[in-house]
């Protein structure tokens, strides 16, 4: 089980290069190692890390533009509206079962390594990954999402889904859960936006708007689901 609350853990031994020197894809560099000291300094300085290839050496990245969700522009359909009430949500309840769904090697583009598996569920002991769950009310595990919340930054890693909607109803939760207590300058990052999350209300950043949002997010209070 994850700690109450945050545990810092001993500082990254490496050197990380700043987001501004990312090449044209987003890439800063390859190498360095999935410790959570590495990890959390990465996110902290506008990084965050994937396989350069399917199950390739771990790339570090920092797109630009950079994909996020405003939480005051998520856009949920009267057909989604209907769906959140079909699910539970449950917050860390199963995060082992969420991580591993999202690295199935069947889905498309399956990135998501057992290293990466074992490094994000060490953040999660933690208290630093959170997992967004929607079950039925049979008790089955319909879909979810994870990612790390520092202060008032949510990094979204993964979503998958099992039923329809599912992993969309856990994100109206995480975006609910966002705006709880003051959102003002939280921040719900995605990344790169995809055709699926502009559906949702999803759309880019120029890196250096989302590195000063960042800064300002940082120094904010954890959402009250994740403390």
């Amino acid at each position: 089980m994850k700690t109450a609350l945050p545990t810092e853990p001993p500082a990254t031994r490496w050197q990380l290069p700043p987001a501004s020197s990312a090449d044209a894809d987003g890439l800063v560099g390859v190498g360095a190692d999935l410790e959570p000291g590495t990890l959390l300094a990465a996110y902290r300085s506008g990084l965050f890390p994937m396989p350069v290839a399917r199950r390739g050496p771990v790339g570090w990245w920092s797109p630009d533009p950079r994909g996020v969700i405003p939480l005051d522009g998520l856009a949920v359909s009267r057909s989604l509206r209907a769906a959140c009430r079909r699910y539970e949500i449950r917050v860390d309840t199963a995060f082992p079962e969420v991580i591993e769904a999202c690295a199935d090697p069947a889905r498309p583009n399956g990135w998501i390594t057992p290293e990466m598996q074992h490094a994000y569920g060490r953040l999660h002991r933690l208290g630093w990954a959170h997992s967004v769950e929607a079950w039925t009310p049979d008790g089955d595990l319909a879909g979810g999402l994870y990612g790390v919340a520092i202060g008032g930054l949510f990094a979204g890693e993964s979503m998958f889904y099992r039923q329809r909607d599912a992993s969309k109803v856990a994100l109206v939760a995480l975006v609910e859960m966002l705006r709880a207590g003051g959102a003002a300058e939280r921040i719900l990052d995605v990344q790169w936006t995809t055709p699926h999350l502009s559906s949702l209300g999803g759309h880019d950043l120029p890196r250096d708007r989302y590195l000063a949002l960042l800064e300002r997010a940082l120094g904010q209070p954890l959402p009250p689901a994740f403390r």
